[in-house]
């Protein structure tokens, strides 16, 4: 929602201004600028980008248009859920939960968090850490260190679609100083048509550089920062999940192991410790 505000709003002012100093629309549709600036960026990803990185900024961007954020309320739900699973384990045995980590999505339990459930990543993440700590052996140490590595290898897995759409982004204003130049040149090779038609010439080659600048600051990089604020929320669940596993595995009754887990979440969304108690006894 709030990218699309924002989108709007960079539009609507950029408009705005222009036609309030006397300027005409039309004047800024040039279409061979457009296709310049627009066909070098693209091209500029493919020469850059593996074309594993490039499938993945394409899935990444619409991911902004309607981000998985988890709110407080989201936290509450997995937390509750983790504390029932890791209750019914410390009654039944572990052997009891399997059939919830086997198969999450028809899990009474763990279904209750669809925003957990129904993303992939994170449904996996929890139910492959969780089967190995079924599977004995592994001590509370070595289970946080593997947990570790897959949230680095997620993290540095990541970390380059952002950085792929800011490097794009900084070249946007110097590609729409070739767009100026190359309309500088027909400028010139047609000097002789009479001033009008050179002062078309002349503006059109300038909305090169008014359109290489505005889409580089105005869209591209901050869509950049987008996309590295929705990994980050991503990888402080997985952090969430973790400390809850390695507080458990590590013999800490469940509600002291999703209150260690509570205390992972960044504070906005972060629930207080009467807040989640209260939830998790039914209470709100």
């Amino acid at each position: 929602m709030f990218l699309l505000i924002g989108i709007a709003i960079v539009v609507i002012a950029v408009i705005a201004g222009f036609l309030f100093a006397g300027g005409n629309l039309i004047l800024l549709l040039q279409w061979s600028e457009i296709m310049i600036i627009g066909g070098a960026a693209i091209g500029s990803i493919l020469i850059a980008s593996p074309l594993s990185l490039v499938k993945k900024i394409i899935a990444e961007i619409p991911k902004a248009l309607k981000p998985n954020h988890f709110t407080k309320q989201d936290y509450l739900v997995l937390l509750k859920s983790f504390n029932e699973l890791f209750l019914l384990a410390q009654r039944d045995g572990l052997l009891a939960i399997e059939k919830h980590i086997e198969n999450p999505l028809e899990s009474d339990i763990l279904s209750q968090n669809k925003k957990f459930v129904g993303n992939e990543m994170m449904r996996n993440f929890f139910a492959d850490t969780m089967k190995v700590m079924l599977s004995g052996g592994v001590p509370p140490h070595e289970l946080e260190d593997l947990i570790d590595t897959e949230i680095e290898t997620y993290e540095i897995e990541s970390k380059p679609v952002p950085a792929t759409l800011s490097r794009v982004g900084d070249s946007l204003p110097g590609l729409g100083i070739v767009a100026a130049v190359l309309g500088i040149i027909v400028t010139m090779a047609s000097i002789d048509k009479g001033a009008e038609v050179v002062g078309e010439h002349v503006a059109a080659a300038l909305v090169g550089t008014f359109l290489g600048v505005l889409t580089a600051y105005g869209f591209v990089n901050p869509l950049a920062a987008n996309l590295e604020h929705n990994i980050e929320n991503r990888i402080r669940v997985f952090y969430t999940i973790k400390a809850c596993i390695v507080a458990y595995a590590k013999g800490n009754p469940p509600i002291i192991a999703i209150e260690i887990a509570r205390r992972t979440i960044f504070s906005d969304d972060r629930p207080t410790f009467s807040e989640l108690e209260n939830y998790v006894r039914g209470k709100s």
